[in-house]
């Protein structure tokens, strides 16, 4: 079988473990087939549900540790539901790794902020661990993490872990308190002002929706920091992963192939446009 035919078939990997993150996330902790576990912060994988379809998903583990590929996402549609239903032993179709990963290495040196909203906060979670194990190799890092409701927090207890690292500072709000939630309420670019990073030496990893993600880039900007020292992760569209079939082409560029990360610079324009 050639590459290109190769590129197409899913491994068939076990999967080790089920953690129900919210009522409607989930994470599924797979074996990695022939050493296919190795990634860098931000790229995915098209995890494939026997009989149902296959999905784009963004790795949430650790990179360093390729022994596990870890996913979370949401269910909300057939596939996701589906995948939803799995359990340990069951067997999951996997390629990939894909796409554009985080530009940690251009932060060396550097302030980083990081600005989460909801689910996006997964995409992310690889970067922070990187983060944490290479710690001197970065200034002030900023964890900026907005979520609908308390019950809709995502890695609890990484959160709490990457709160006591030294010189990272995380901050959480919710859209609206429940249950005697005692945090910030409102959504997540409030926290962009008040944040501990200086703007004319921070690189800025931004996640979530893409209206947040807008505002986001724009409250930085009126921090001071600049469009091309802000990326964004988008995932839409995506069916082949290889930039073959089209379906995510995102006016010039292809979300698969050149992305999902890219410089806020070469897509702000994209953005504001509702046809594409």
């Amino acid at each position: 079988m050639n590459a290109a035919a190769t590129c197409f078939v899913p491994r068939p990997s076990t999967i080790r473990r089920v953690v129900q993150e919210t009522h409607d996330t989930f994470t599924l902790e797979v074996d990695a087939v022939d050493g296919a576990g190795a990634f860098k912060p931000g790229q995915f994988n098209m995890l494939y549900v026997f009989g149902v379809g296959e999905v784009p998903i963004s790795i949430s583990g650790d990179p360093a540790r390729p022994a596990t590929v870890v996913h979370t996402t949401r269910a909300v549609g057939t596939v996701t539901k589906a995948m939803q239903a799995l359990r340990r032993g069951h067997v999951l179709g996997v390629r990939g790794p894909y796409g554009q990963p985080w530009p940690l290495e251009r932060a060396i040196g550097q302030d980083v902020v990081l600005v989460a909203g909801g689910i996006g906060l997964a995409p992310l979670r690889p970067a922070l661990h990187q983060i944490a194990t290479r710690r001197r190799d970065f200034g002030t890092v900023a964890l900026l993490y907005g979520t609908r409701s308390p019950e809709d927090i995502l890695f609890r207890r990484d959160l709490e872990r990457w709160g006591a690292a030294p010189r990272i500072d995380v901050s959480v709000t919710v859209d609206r308190a429940v249950g005697g939630w005692p945090g910030r309420v409102g959504v997540v670019t409030t926290l962009i002002p008040r944040a501990p990073f200086d703007p004319l030496n921070t690189v800025a990893l931004v996640c979530g929706p893409e209206i947040m993600m807008r505002f986001a880039a724009q409250v930085l900007n009126e921090r001071g920091v600049p469009d091309d020292r802000i990326f964004v992760s988008i995932e839409r569209n995506m069916k082949c992963a290889v930039g073959l079939c089209g379906h995510c082409q995102f006016g010039p560029t292809f979300i698969c192939k050149d992305g999902p990360v890219f410089p806020y610079a070469s897509v702000k324009r994209l953005l504001t446009v509702r046809e594409l």
